[in-house]
């Protein structure tokens, strides 16, 4: 028996070899639930499984289910009273198992890239009471990889550079692709890389994918751009393997492996003598079959020149020849100089044996133009006294023509800057003269602008400022520096000082101002004394002055310089005479009145006093108007008559009593909103009464009225009082007629009105006036 199980147990090591038990005789007995033997007969184990893993191949194409393994406990006797269940990973689903048997079978097609392994749990139950025999143990099925998958680039297409002229084997680009099949199982999964198209330039290293050169001395200047396709192929390459394939676009780098060279070795260039400094007269240009920055180069004039130079335009990488000096026609017409080109930056690995620079020679003709005359200074200034009489000879300016045939020039002021016309020029000799006298106290300087003009071309001209200074003359004589308000107190003492003063001069001389100050000797009243720096102090004479006698005192003060000639004028210095107090502080000067301490004047208060009457008017105005304003009539209409009766707590007079009336507040009730509600109080009735129409026949008298009234009654705009209305309709065979008083004069006879006292508390009142006059009531 022990034998039969060994040689199963190698059975099983060969078809699986990841069988983790190892082969002791300890575990013999343990795998197939016998007990461990060391030689003796040991406690039965718990358990003992004859497996530990299956292996399931991918992609099965069969009809029936695929068998995976079988499932046996040493519990299991062979009598059926042993149920075998499994759980887990597709349990049910994926995985059955034949519960009497143990057989394990997989129901659909399994894919390794999808799950490579699932993971179950197999238990052993006692069929009648489901008992459980063993432990639960848990296995694998691992599912074995079938090559089903083709290796697959990351990118249809790659990009990549390598600088030309680069030597055989430069690494260019690495490109791999990726296979999901087993990567430990067989060769499903195993790459090898080959180049389908780009030979001879590139190759392709079969394991990794490295794309290399393989062809030395590839020019970029020559072609530029090239296309390799890289193929990955599985099973090591072999025949019925999958592959796949990308596409790697190469380029070219450049290096500065090409010098700068001149097409032309000899240039020419026409300049104008006109041309201004630093302006370009001509452009020269290399050629460099590299690009970017290995294209660019730099423009020199070998061993430098003196009137031009050469720069190089970063845009174009053209030379830029410009002039450094003047150019002058007349001196010399033709130049001749030698041009460098060279890269800017160089590549050591080819600088051994090659030029990177060329040269190339430059040829420039001066052309002759017509240039506007030139004035021998640039600008003029030109000093003159101020009392130099018109016509007289300010300065000379002079302009020559620069061409060779020496035009003759004219000149000319530009009278825009000389709008006063105080110079004139001579147009053949630039003699510059004053038409009328010059004052420097007016103006110091006079900027003017001569022009001069080509006589045989006009359209050639030259300006050049000329600054006249006026030089100063002593012809005006010193005065006051300011005005000066200067008061002597009625208490001051001889000798006191009253004022300081001082002077100015619009000459300037030389050495500066000195002024002398004197007033006449004999003067009563006042002396001076020149404080020798061009002031002088005004002293009393005296004391004892009086407002009443003078108020005002006139003192003539002859002020003089020291310049020649010596000019010499009087100022007078008006001073009054003030009442102060004990410290000389002024109080008053003259006995009227003086402003207001909030400063409004005289005037002002005047323009004041106007403004307020005036408004005073306009109010009164305004208030009359007011009062002959016409009330708008309350009647809208002449036939709307209506008697105000008012209520009295005396007798009345009856009809006669015109006072008691008042139609203007009657309101027509034919104009009356019906919807409206009254706004007043109506008054509670005191005592109830009972209204009965005295008359049978005058019902609709009544009701017409009755009708009225209630409106009236209901009428937010009627006066809150009793009002009796005249209407047009009395009603047909009424017994009282009219009840108006306006037509009552009129009416002849006598009526009885005794039926209006059982009309109600609202005709109380008219009853009393009409039942009053009764013959009958009279008698």
């Amino acid at each position: 028996m022990i034998t039969n199980q060994v040689v199963l147990l190698l059975m099983l090591s060969i078809l699986w070899p990841s069988t983790a038990l190892p082969f002791t005789p300890g575990n013999i007995g343990n795998l197939f639930g016998m007990p461990e033997s060391d030689g003796r007969i040991l406690q039965r184990s718990k358990r003992g499984w004859m497996w530990n893993q299956f292996f399931l191949l991918e992609e099965y194409g069969g009809n029936d289910h695929q068998y995976v393994g079988k499932l046996h406990s040493n519990m299991d006797k062979g009598e059926g009273n042993v149920k075998y269940v499994l759980t887990g990973d597709g349990a049910g689903s994926l995985f059955l198992i034949d519960d009497k048997s143990g057989d394990i079978h997989a129901t659909k097609r399994l894919d390794r890239e999808e799950k490579a392994m699932y993971t179950l749990v197999a238990k052993v139950l006692d069929r009648n009471t489901n008992a459980e025999l063993e432990p639960d143990t848990e296995f694998n099925i691992k599912i074995h990889d079938i090559n089903d998958n083709e290796p697959k680039f990351a990118k249809e297409i790659y990009f990549a550079s390598v600088p030309e002229m680069s030597e055989v084997g430069t690494s260019v680009a690495t490109v791999t692709a990726n296979d999901a099949d087993d990567q430990t199982y067989g060769n499903s999964a195993k790459l090898v890389y080959s180049i389908l198209q780009g030979q001879p330039y590139f190759s392709v290293d079969s394991e990794n994918g490295t794309i290399k050169t393989a062809l030395p001395g590839m020019d970029r200047e020559v072609k530029e751009n090239y296309q390799v396709v890289i193929q990955a192929k599985d099973m090591a390459g072999q025949m019925g393997g999958l592959s796949g394939t990308t596409t790697v676009s190469i380029t070219l780098s450049d290096v500065n492996d090409s010098p700068p060279r001149f097409a032309n070795h000899s240039f020419r260039v026409t300049a104008v003598e006109s041309t201004e400094i630093g302006g370009a007269i001509g452009r020269i240009k290399a050629d460099d079959p590299d690009v970017g920055r290995n294209a660019e180069m730099e423009y020199s004039i070998v061993g430098g020149h003196d009137i031009f130079n050469i720069i190089t335009d970063q845009t174009t990488q053209e030379g830029v020849i410009i002039i450094k000096n003047a150019l002058d026609y007349e001196s010399k017409r033709d130049y001749e100089f030698r041009v460098e080109v060279r890269n800017t930056y160089l590549d050591a690995r080819f600088i051994h044996g090659l030029q990177f620079k060329d040269y190339a020679t430059v040829k420039i003709t001066i052309e002759d133009v017509d240039e506007p005359p030139v004035f021998t200074r640039n600008p003029y200034i030109i000093e003159v006294h101020e009392d130099t009489a018109a016509g007289s000879f300010v300065g000379v300016v002079s302009a020559r023509d620069p061409d060779a045939d020496n035009k003759p020039v004219k000149y000319s002021i530009d009278r825009h800057t000389d709008l006063e016309r105080l110079f004139n020029i001579d147009s053949v000799n630039g003699t510059i003269t004053t038409l009328k006298a010059l004052d420097r106290e007016m103006s110091k300087w006079h900027n003017i602008s001569v022009v001069a003009t080509e006589i045989n071309n006009p359209r050639q001209t030259t300006r050049v400022p000329v600054f006249i200074k006026v030089l100063d003359v002593n012809d005006n004589a010193p005065e006051f520096a300011m005005s000066y308000d200067t008061f002597v107190c009625e208490n001051v003492k001889a000798g006191q000082l009253i004022q300081t003063i001082s002077a100015v001069d619009t000459d300037e001389p030389l050495v500066g101002h000195k002024f002398v100050f004197s007033i006449n000797p004999s003067n009563p009243n006042f002396t001076i004394v020149d404080r020798e720096d061009n002031t002088a102090n005004i002293l009393t004479r005296r004391g004892g002055f009086s407002r009443r006698e003078m108020s005002l005192y006139f003192l003539p003060v002859v002020i003089s310089d020291n310049d020649y000639p010596i000019q010499s004028s009087t100022s007078t210095l008006i001073v009054r005479v003030c009442a102060c107090d004990s410290r000389g502080n002024m109080q008053t000067c003259n006995p009227e009145v003086l402003p207001f301490s909030d400063g409004l004047t005289t005037g002002a208060l005047v323009a004041i006093l106007l403004c307020v009457i005036i408004l005073l008017m306009i109010v009164v105005l305004f208030a009359a108007l007011r009062r002959q304003r016409k009330k708008e009539p309350l009647i809208i209409s002449k036939e709307d008559v209506r008697d105000n009766v008012v209520s009295y707590n005396d007798e009345g007079g009856g009809e006669e009593d015109t006072q008691a009336f008042d139609i203007g507040t009657l309101r027509n009730p034919e104009v009356m909103d019906a919807n409206k509600l009254r706004r007043d109080i109506i008054p509670e009735m005191l005592f109830p009464f009972r209204r009965t129409s005295p008359i049978k026949d005058n019902t609709d008298v009544r009701d017409f009225i009755n009708g009225r009234l209630q409106e009236n009654d209901s009428d937010p705009t009627a006066p809150p009082y009793d009002s009796l209305a005249t209407y047009a309709y009395e009603g047909s065979g009424s017994l009282a007629e009219s009840l108006s008083s306006l037509e009552s004069a009129a009416t002849e006879g006598d009526h009885d009105y005794d039926y209006l006292s059982n009309w109600g508390p609202q005709f109380k009142k008219l009853a009393e006036m009409y039942i009053g006059k009764s013959p009958d009531r009279e008698t």
